[in-house]
């Protein structure tokens, strides 16, 4: 498994890129040449999880909404622009066999040469203030939950999906006559950014009395790595504020319960220069143990107004 993510800024606009490739992806840059993964067996669903439609792309849409609600953001539009968007770049990444935020022009199934030329082509006009984003998966399982509970779980991913402050989102899925299937989630706001929390506010992630939350990450799937030189490591649980935010960090831990603190890495604008000032997270050093709870303690501020947060999980 192989990703990327990159982020820009410019002017009162967030280029959000993260990219999830499937085991096995090979290749260097923004790309990878995919490879078929062994069959994944079907996740146990959560309490509350919605039902599966069989529709990868809205089945992966409607799957990013429940995480979302489940922490108290906004649940974000299904915009025909967005899916249109996204539908033609999973087409370009199946026709063309690679998996990339990047199309080439004169490829087969071209629609435009980055995400923002793409969503200029879908019809969809962005206004200052904006903010856009994109993540892609590639796997051969074609549910769209294992697609986007895959990118939930990659950190740098997870940081654009839950952005507190999207108002929009598209979804499109390819599928290979070999099953395997290439998914792709575009995120906006235009004309002005959704509710998002407010000053000072932050959500979590894992959230307050989450059950069935995975006990590893699989670090060297995420290029930039966010755990050089190790691989299998904790699940990483992280705190979110709107994009126009700046979350410094006091004290971060975990441990399970009536446990030591564990030792963990440390993701934040401080410590790492490919997490942005909006977001932390910490991701334990070692993998967490199954049917175990955990408690998570946050302190540090927003903008200058200090947040302290207890929460609790549970693994499966």
């Amino acid at each position: 498994m192989r990703s990327l993510d990159s982020w820009q800024r410019k002017l009162s606009a967030l280029l959000l890129a993260a990219l999830l490739a499937a085991c096995g992806g090979g290749g260097g840059g923004d790309s990878a040449t995919p490879v078929t993964p062994p069959p994944v067996a079907p996740p146990a669903m959560p309490p509350g999880a919605p039902a599966a439609t069989g529709d990868t792309a809205l089945d992966g849409f409607n799957w990013f909404n429940y995480r979302r609600a489940s922490i108290g953001l906004s649940s974000l539009t299904r915009n025909a622009r967005l899916d249109t968007a996204a539908a033609g770049h999973s087409n370009y990444l199946r026709l063309n066999n690679t998996v990339s935020h990047d199309q080439v022009p004169g490829n087969p199934g071209f629609t435009g040469a980055t995400l923002g030329t793409r969503l200029a082509a879908a019809g969809y006009t962005l206004s200052n203030p904006y903010a856009f984003g994109e993540v892609i998966s590639a796997a051969g399982d074609r549910s769209g939950f294992y697609h986007a509970e895959e990118l939930i779980t990659a950190i740098y991913h997870r940081f654009v999906i839950l952005e507190p402050v999207f108002k929009d989102m598209g979804t499109g899925a390819a599928t290979t006559g070999g099953n395997y299937t290439y998914f792709t989630a575009d995120f906006a706001a235009t004309g002005g950014y959704g509710p998002g929390l407010g000053r000072g506010r932050v959500v979590v992630y894992p959230g307050d009395g989450q059950v069935m939350v995975p006990a590893t990450f699989l670090s060297d799937t995420e290029s930039p790595d966010p755990v050089p030189n190790q691989n299998a490591v904790g699940y990483p649980v992280s705190v979110h504020a709107d994009i126009t935010a700046s979350i410094s960090v006091s004290s971060f831990t975990i441990r399970p319960r009536g446990g030591a603190a564990l030792t963990t890495r440390l993701l934040s604008s401080a410590t790492d220069t490919h997490t942005k000032p909006q977001v932390a997270a910490i991701v334990p050093l070692t993998t967490l143990s199954a049917n175990t709870m955990y408690d998570v303690s946050f302190t540090g501020t927003v903008d200058g107004v200090a947040v302290s947060r207890n929460w609790s999980f549970t693994t499966k």
